[in-house]
């Protein structure tokens, strides 16, 4: 359905910084173009940089972006990442009680204030 999705950054080296911690604990590695870096994996493509506006970054209200991981512990790894790499928490790993079947995820934002998280589900 999507050709990819990309977000803003005002601080490009702050933000790859961060996508490449969070996103490199789910097994995802990025490429990088000067002030943008794109992470793609299985079919999917996300990149992050400065806006081609020259406007300031924003980040959307009541927007998340999810992200596949293959274990628990690299929801866990990925929440860690990111908070040690410039992003705050918004919402700690574990189960997900309003999620249908049984998710465990977790929730950061980025140094923007973009919300991501990464989920995994006990087939």
């Amino acid at each position: 359905m999507f050709t990819h999705i990309m977000v803003g950054a005002n601080d490009p080296q702050e933000s790859i910084k961060f996508y490449d911690a969070a996103l490199g604990a789910l097994g995802i590695k990025g490429h990088h173009m000067g002030d943008r870096a794109f992470y793609s994996h299985n079919g999917g493509n996300f990149g992050v940089g400065a806006p081609r506006d020259g406007q300031s970054a924003t980040f959307g209200n009541g927007g998340t972006i999810g992200f596949k991981a293959e274990t628990k512990e690299q929801v866990e790894a990925f929440h860690a990442a990111g908070c040690a790499n410039g992003g705050t928490c918004d919402g700690k790993p574990g189960k997900r009680d309003g999620a249908p079947g049984d998710n465990y995820g977790a929730y950061l934002r980025d140094p923007v204030g973009n919300k991501i998280c990464a989920f995994w589900t006990e087939k």
